[in-house]
């Protein structure tokens, strides 16, 4: 039997249903919550998710603060906290234990949405995912994440679309986990995955493209390189080496597949990018990894405007779930920042946003004075029932 929409009485404002409109089909098709015991639910997962995007929009830094804010502020309580609130407790389990499987759904689905409306900037060098890794200071109860002795961290791998400036996919791991291999699962065929020097990996450039799947990443200069084919060069170029190679000291390490080796200077620095990419010139390839740092900008965007890496969990799911939330407030904003103003993400639209929320609350709570006249339907707050 389909399912039907049932609309939660809450406060009416414009800006945060128009920010979180893109969820609407995707809640109605994502898993369903249940309950573990005979309890009901004392946060269900649409508002386990409201509240989270909530903490991020609003730049908030603890779950103390949240659970303060959903009992004190009338927006807060009204349109996000449950109904008859939510202790520091629930919240707390809520987040540790449940939600895990709907969070990745709905940013799964949210990324196709975004990916669909958003245009591509570097059309021309085909899908670029720019891919890099990046720690998460951690407690010490967090055993799970080991990093070093006396010191706790997890480590996000991810992978950034650098064509339309949004997050693609994501792995968590402890501090100590290698990066290299997640370049496999991150990218898809097609894809080019762009790389710093810590993910030079000569076996992982043989399998990528057997894989079909693309890289232009950088070396290390004293890499060993047997020259095959030697190509012309501009003189004016930055360009100064582009050759088709074998990597590695002949034998067990050594490439079994011919690359592109592209060469060139920058304020002095030389730079040697392996890639797979025959079809685009020297000063593309040059270009394309000069992108990757795409991917640092967002990481300190994101952490600073969302607060993202202020810990509201200790578990590896709970961290996950705060991770997965904090990417899904970003693509959320990356769609109305582009609907509503043809830009990409920006803090100035940003607290643009934050400042309509509490100015609509403000008109509606002077208009209808009697709390019980300011509930009204939530039009895009979708709750699935059988």
């Amino acid at each position: 039997m389909p399912r039907k929409i049932i609309y939660k009485h809450r406060y009416f404002a414009p800006s945060f249903n128009q920010i979180t409109r893109p969820l609407g089909n995707i809640l109605l098709s994502a898993p369903r919550l249940e309950s573990r015991g005979n309890r009901p639910l004392k946060m269900d997962f649409e508002e386990q998710l409201n509240a989270l995007i909530f903490f991020h929009l609003e730049e908030h830094t603890s779950a103390r603060e949240l659970i303060q804010v959903m009992k004190e502020d009338d927006f807060a309580r009204n349109a996000i906290a449950p109904k008859g609130g939510i202790s520091r407790s629930s919240f707390s389990e809520a987040v540790n234990e449940r939600g895990l499987e709907q969070f990745f759904y709905v940013f799964q689905q949210l990324q196709k949405q975004a990916a669909s409306l958003l245009p591509k900037k570097y059309a021309d060098f085909g899908d670029l995912i720019s891919i890099d890794g990046s720690l998460i200071d951690a407690v010490l109860s967090m055993a799970w994440a080991d990093y070093r002795k006396k010191s706790k961290k997890a480590r996000l791998h991810l992978g950034f679309s650098v064509n339309q400036g949004i997050p693609h996919k994501l792995f968590l791991t402890n501090g100590k986990g290698d990066e290299r291999p997640f370049v496999h699962q991150i990218l898809e065929p097609g894809q080019t995955g762009i790389m710093d020097r810590g993910y030079q990996h000569h076996h992982n450039f043989d399998s990528l493209q057997e894989e079909k799947k693309h890289f232009v990443c950088r070396i290390k200069g004293n890499t060993h390189k047997t020259c095959l084919k030697q190509y012309e060069v501009d003189p004016d170029s930055i360009v100064f080496y582009d050759a088709k190679v074998l990597l590695g000291q002949p034998g067990a390490k050594q490439t079994r597949k011919p690359l592109r080796l592209v060469g060139y200077v920058v304020d002095d620095v030389k730079y040697w990018v392996a890639t797979d990419r025959f079809d685009l010139t020297a000063e593309d390839i040059a270009l394309i990894y000069k992108l990757r740092w795409e991917i640092e900008k967002f990481f300190a965007w994101w952490k600073r405007h969302l607060k993202v890496y202020h810990l509201i969990a200790r578990s590896k799911h709970g961290l996950m779930v705060q991770i997965l939330s904090g990417l899904i407030t970003y693509l959320l904003l990356a769609i109305y920042c582009h609907e509503q103003h043809g830009e990409r993400v920006s803090i100035k639209r940003v607290r643009q946003l934050r400042i309509q929320i509490q100015n609509e609350l403000r008109e509606l709570e002077n208009l209808a004075p009697d709390p019980n006249r300011a509930r009204t339907p939530h039009s895009e707050s979708l709750h699935a029932s059988p």
